[in-house]
């Protein structure tokens, strides 16, 4: 999922049935460091400790932790977006921009599905889908629910794959292109923001500004008209004279 914070913006790296986020930040590392850069990831444990046996064990080290007791992060991430859309969670919150989906699903519960997924999800997105991932068809299911979703498939199971150099080129220029959109609504904002900062000039010559012009104007056509008369008068009496 994804945020905006004051320098990057933020992804938050929920991970999957009872492993942890330092298990999904290893896992990661086999990116290339350069698709998200320019992006801040947190990765948070989930909110449950594991109360059952672990696929890890053995491969990472405990703590595990559970999203919900049963949920995966993907699909918590997915739900959680749908439902920030339809005003029923997070209303204070920034609207999230970006979703990441690592073999994710959508929730099982019809009733929630109606309301996460009523309608089409215009966050930008991007879905690996496993050919041997056991979970591949609700995979697909849930890209459907998203607005263009970025689908990149790879030949593993139900994990976070290795990338070749194609779906390294994908995701990166995915990830490019959220970032450029976020920058120039930022400046847009910040524009605004510096405008609405403008000291206001008024429309209208303050009143004693005016009674000053006003009185100003005022006696500088009575002395044009007292010249034009002197001068007149002059002119008259140098006639008289000749």
């Amino acid at each position: 999922m994804g945020f905006q914070n004051e320098k990057k913006m933020k992804i938050l790296c929920l991970h999957g049935f009872r492993t942890s986020g330092s298990f999904l930040k290893k896992q990661l590392s086999k990116w290339d460091p350069s698709i998200f850069h320019q992006f801040h990831l947190e990765f948070p444990d989930g909110i449950f400790p594991a109360k059952g046996k672990s696929d890890i064990e053995g491969i990472f080290p405990p703590p595990y932790f559970e999203w919900f007791q049963y949920n995966e992060g993907a699909t918590l991430s997915a739900l959680l977006i749908g439902y920030q859309i339809q005003k029923k969670v997070l209303k204070e919150h920034p609207p999230m921009k970006l979703l990441v989906s690592i073999s994710g699903t959508k929730f099982r519960d019809p009733t929630i599905c109606e309301v996460a997924y009523k309608d089409i999800i215009k966050v930008k997105s991007v879905h690996f889908i496993g050919a041997k991932d056991w979970l591949r068809l609700p995979s697909e299911e849930l890209a459907t629910a998203f607005d263009n979703p970025l689908i990149i498939r790879h030949p593993q199971g139900h994990t976070v794959p290795r990338l070749d150099e194609e779906a390294t080129e994908k995701l990166r220029a995915w990830a490019t292109e959220i970032i450029e959109c976020n920058s120039k609504v930022l400046e847009k904002e910040e524009a605004k923001v510096n405008e609405e900062k403008k000291p206001e000039m008024p429309d209208k010559i303050d009143k004693q500004e005016q009674t000053a012009a006003s009185s100003f104007n005022q006696r500088a056509t009575e002395i044009i008209k007292e010249a034009k008369v002197d001068e007149e008068k002059k002119q008259e009496m140098a006639e008289k004279t000749i």
